[in-house]
């Protein structure tokens, strides 16, 4: 949802319910209104669902989700991206995100597996996409 719906996100699950028990564990880990992507991966982990449930619960309870991991928004007052295009990407690094690419995308999942596999940060590869003008989508937890 765009920047101007805030504070309506529930909008996007007409007929969600909220998980008691993610509901708990999600009021334990916010601050004013906001909860960290990290935190709401390690909620997932926890209560043995998917980042997508507990995003749909932190939409359901009207919070906002604040420092993505892939560096994409939630920083600082302005809730502009961490994230900056990289001065070099290596060929292989460019061969493996063209390869895990959908639509002309590639899938937060996706940039999180790939980061996984070749041993770089998150953000290092969401700034080689920055770079390769590559757009990350379907945030695992329903941000984007």
């Amino acid at each position: 949802m765009a920047h101007e719906d805030a504070g309506h996100y529930a909008a996007k699950h007409p007929g969600g319910k909220i998980d008691k028990a993610i509901a708990a564990a999600i009021a334990g880990k916010e601050k004013e209104g906001r909860i960290t992507c990290v935190a709401a991966h390690a909620i997932a982990k926890k209560q043995v669902c998917s980042p997508k449930v507990v995003g749909m619960n932190i939409d359901l309870l009207e919070k906002r989700i604040r420092r993505c991991q892939l560096g994409l928004f939630g920083y600082d007052l302005k809730k502009k991206k961490a994230v900056k295009p990289a001065a070099l990407v290596t060929k292989t690094l460019k061969t493996a995100i063209r390869k895990a690419m959908d639509d002309n995308c590639i899938t937060c999942q996706a940039a999180w597996e790939l980061a996984k596999h070749m041993g770089l940060t998150r953000l290092e590869v969401s700034s080689a996409c920055e770079a390769m003008k590559v757009k990350i989508s379907s945030c695992q937890l329903g941000a984007f």
